[in-house]
């Protein structure tokens, strides 16, 4: 049998404590007084061989239900989306998953290409001018996006509709509140946003309008009236949006938008257990100098050739700390190069029948929901929608766990007034099949 890993051995052991100068281990902790000391055995299981661990780990992780044993129909910000198998075998290349920051061209011209392309991709889907190497997740984008457009228009109110991602907006509060910017949330009307409560709080001091595209409950949003709001008062126009949906739907930046973030799970990502995700982050050229993290760029050597460098670094560590507009320090290397291929691979029109096939399939199961009698919320929606249910959606997804489905997100948990409703998500993975199914079992159980 091939060993994976070789474990310290006694001569080893010796070895160190002759270099140190001690006879034992022990010997490292006399600082310490015995009165404090741990002596009694540790509570946990005696030691295993690899073959015996390795067999008690399967166990345990066959437990897990995941996208792969039950039919999802979870979203809520993590969709469960096909990926290519070509992603898996191009991120698993050495000189990919073990590359760091790429600060020395030279050696670097593959990791670099890849940020480009990836850069150029989101250009293209979310109708911006640039696009940075990515972020974090799409929450700290989305905060940072506001922190950004605070610092540009030396304002320090920014807006933010319920109707954007409950997380988010957490983030967003996180990342505020330090620097005393205000945020100001707006009701819903509906699913969307309530035009007329954001018009009433939008005014000179305001730095950001933010907004979510599909939104956090599966509605468009109407980003022509909210940006004909805002043009009068020099505030940006911030959108977040699946950029899935960008290969269907009008683009935020055909809607005016300065800033437009989101997460590239959708492309190329697993689920993993909640991360870790690829943000991604848009603006106009107006603001290339302030994006957060950093822009690779396409040059030519002294020889005439192609080239990929680092271009533009906004943070503190490059330059001046007071016009810093962020500290992120990195970005998602090896997820934005998952993301990249992805949809490289599936191209442009796999891309567009992508999204046309999860609108297809939501507009599908929402017309059978509301001819079974279900209560649907309007909404014009991409591949999420609402419904209220009777009874509690923790019981009812318990029951749909029993029958090989994982239900859809119960919207209790981010606001009373949506108890009893669920967040349903439907992909292009989903069958006929399993939307019919799904509907009679939650009928059963709503019963």
């Amino acid at each position: 049998m091939g060993h994976r890993y070789i474990p310290l051995t006694d001569k080893d052991k010796s070895e160190m404590l002759d270099v140190i100068g001690i006879k034992s281990v022990d010997e490292l902790f006399t600082d310490i007084p015995e009165s404090v000391r741990f002596t009694k055995p540790l509570n946990i299981k005696e030691k295993k061989s690899e073959t015996q661990l390795l067999r008690e780990l399967s166990v345990l992780a066959n437990k897990n239900i995941t996208s792969e044993t039950h039919a999802s129909f979870l979203g809520a910000g993590v969709y469960d989306h096909y990926i290519p198998t070509v992603v898996d075998h191009v991120i698993s290349r050495s000189e990919f998953y073990t590359a760091y920051t790429p600060y020395q061209p030279e050696i670097s011209q593959g990791e670099l290409q890849a940020i480009f392309e990836f850069q150029t991709l989101i250009c293209e889907l979310t109708g911006m001018d640039v696009a940075n190497s990515s972020m974090y997740d799409g929450g700290t984008a989305f905060a940072e996006a506001a922190v950004l457009a605070a610092g540009h228009t030396k304002k320090k109110k920014v807006i933010v509709s319920k109707a954007v991602h409950y997380q988010s907006i957490e983030v967003l509060k996180t990342y505020t509140k330090a620097q005393d910017i205000e945020v100001v949330e707006v009701d819903l009307n509906g699913t969307v946003t309530d035009l007329e409560k954001l018009k009433a709080v939008i005014d000179d001091d305001t730095a950001a309008v933010c907004v979510q595209y599909p939104n956090f409950f599966g509605s468009l949003e109407d980003l022509e009236a909210i940006q004909q709001l805002i043009e009068d008062k020099k505030a940006l126009f911030i959108v977040s949006s699946n950029p899935m949906s960008l290969g269907l739907i009008t683009p935020p930046g055909e809607f005016g938008a300065d800033i437009v973030v989101g997460d590239a799970q959708v492309f190329g990502i697993p689920a993993q257990y909640g991360g870790p995700h690829c943000g991604y982050f848009a603006s106009t050229k107006k603001l290339m100098r302030k994006l957060p993290g950093r822009l690779v760029g396409q040059t030519q050597d002294e020889d005439g050739n192609r080239g990929f460098v680092l271009t533009l670094q906004a943070r503190e560590q490059h330059i001046r700390r007071d016009k810093a507009t962020s500290n992120i320090c990195s970005n998602q290397a090896l997820n934005a190069l998952a993301a990249s291929v992805c949809m490289s691979a599936l191209g442009k029109n796999g891309v567009y029948e992508m999204a046309e096939l999860n609108m297809e399939n939501t507009t599908y199961m929402k017309n059978k929901m509301k001819e079974h009698g279900f209560e649907v919320l309007d909404g014009l929606s991409f591949n999420e929608f609402v419904v209220k249910f009777k009874n509690s959606i923790t019981d009812i997804n318990e029951k749909l766990l029993q029958e090989g489905f994982i239900g859809g997100f119960d919207l209790g948990f981010v606001d009373d007034a949506f108890k009893n409703h669920m967040l349903i998500a439907v992909t292009e993975l989903r069958t006929k099949e399993e939307i019919d199914t799904f509907i009679q079992k939650v009928g059963e159980y709503n019963a």
